[in-house]
This record gives structure tokens, sequence and C-alpha cells, in this order.
């Protein structure tokens, strides 16, 4: 196999000595525009729980169902993604687009990499765009005038929250009342989708425990596992999607499962609200 040519420029703004979500979630899903402190921290998550890597993998599934869903079945033609990270395969507008090419995308990010290689999905075409935020600051996020400017808050929007919430650090409350904020300020018909790391409660909580551990213990930080009822606070008020907050894997698959569950299939949750 030929050898991987990783990123070597660096970006303005962007400290290569310091990993990155975002970079190391590229990492996790062998892609290439990360550095080698990003690969460090990928290795050592590795080492200390190899499920880890199937953690993105599981993410990415959810993320390519729940947007079809949405494009196919709902009517809304604006979705604003939050921690969008770094392009890859299958990206939520090259999901989206593809069944309705008047789609606009929003991708809202604040990490310097993510931002410049998020400039060349503009060239991609006049309903993809990228906007530099804080996806943790409702109120800040939903009247950014760039934003405002693309998303019409008085029709429905797909607000989508995938696998960002459990990378938060700060207070553990704060999560829940971030999406409360966010719900609220979304129009009725808008339509939420989260994903999150999940400890299942069961006996699979110890490998959700020994990922938590080795994501706190790299240089990343953070990476918080919480229970499903914790992870139903982040749908307030909303008429969940059935089957609600479940699995990733088990939110409609595409076909009837033959291969047991791995251990990280127990591990990542997620759902789809509507706000009435």
């Amino acid at each position: 196999m030929p050898e991987t040519t990783y990123r070597t420029a660096v970006p303005v703004g962007v400290d290569p000595a310091r990993p990155s979500i975002a970079r190391v979630y590229d990492a996790f899903l062998h892609g290439k525009d990360n550095y080698e402190i990003d690969r460090e921290v990928f290795r050592k998550v590795q080492k200390a729980a190899p499920e880890a890597q199937d953690l993105a993998t599981e993410n990415r599934g959810f993320l390519i169902r729940a947007c079809r869903f949405l494009a196919l079945q709902t009517g809304i033609t604006q979705f604003l993604d939050c921690g969008s990270g770094l392009p890859t395969a299958e990206n939520t507008h090259q999901v989206v687009q593809r069944i309705d090419p008047e789609i606009t995308v929003v991708y809202v990010d604040n990490d310097p990499v993510v931002l410049a290689h998020g400039r060349a999905l503009l060239e991609e075409n006049e309903r993809t765009h990228f906007v530099s935020a804080d996806i943790f600051q409702p109120r800040r996020l939903m009247e950014n005038p760039a934003i405002s400017e693309l998303i019409d808050l008085t029709r429905p929007v797909a607000f989508l929250q995938l696998g960002t919430l459990h990378h938060y650090d700060g207070d553990p409350d704060r999560p829940a009342e971030m999406m409360r904020e966010f719900v609220d300020l979304l129009p009725s018909g808008s339509f939420v989708a989260v994903s999150h790391f999940l400890d299942p409660e069961d006996e699979h909580s110890a490998v959700a425990r020994k990922m938590e551990e080795a994501f706190r213990h790299s240089m990343m930080g953070t990476g918080t596992f919480r229970t499903k009822a914790e992870i139903e606070e982040f749908f307030p008020g909303l008429e969940m999607v059935p089957p609600g907050v479940v699995r990733c894997v088990d939110w409609w698959p595409d076909g009837p499962r033959i291969k047991p569950l791995t251990p990280v299939q127990h591990c990542i949750a997620g759902g789809v609200g509507r706000k009435p």
C-alpha cells in the first residue's frame, strides 16, 4: 500500500505542538489532515483502549443515516452542522445534497485547520458554507451575522451536534443547559440530531469507562461518556423520532444485522427530535 502523505504546511493560527479534537478525529478515520501530535494522541488512546477507534466509524455512520432521513422525510432545506470537523468521506452536504441539491448546509467550527480546509468546500457549490464560531455558545452562534445571512431562522432548521458535546471541557451540567438554549432559539418544526459517547450501564460499562479514561488522560483531555438518561436531556421538549435515543448502530440501520455487535457499538448513542 502507498504510504500516507500527511499534512505538513501549517495554516496561520495553528499550533502543531497542541492536539486538536478535529485533527485527532481525522486520525481516527485514517485521514491525512493531522499532525504528529494528533497521531500521538491517537496512538496512545489506541494503546490504552484499542476499541476507541471504532467510535469514529459508528458516529460517521449515524451522521449519514440521520442526515439522509432529514433530507428525505422532513422537507427541511437548511442544515446547521456544529463542530463539523475536517472534510472527509460522506460529509453532511454530500449526503443531503445528493437527495436535494437545493439544501443549504452551513458548517460551524473554530479550529483553524478545519476552517482552512473547510473553505475548499465552498468551491464545491454555492449552497455549502463554513462559518468560524464557538459551537458551545448558543446565543452568540445563532445570532452570528454570518449565520443569519445563510440560515433563515423563520423557517425550520436541521440542527446537528454530532460527536461534539462529549468533548465540552467544563461544567458537566452545561451541555444539557446549552441544548435547552439552542432548542429555545430554533424555530418550530426544526429537527435536532445528537450523537454522544454512551455509558450503557451494563456489562459494557467497563469498556466505556476504559475509553473515557484513555481520552481524558491523553493530551486531548476530553471525552465524557454519559448514560442514556443524561443524553435524553439534550432533547428538551422535543418529539423524538422513533426509536428515540438508542445505540447509534440501532438507529435505522441500513439492513438486517448479521454480525454480533462489538463492545464499542454499545458505547455510542444518538437520536433525532422535532421541535413542536
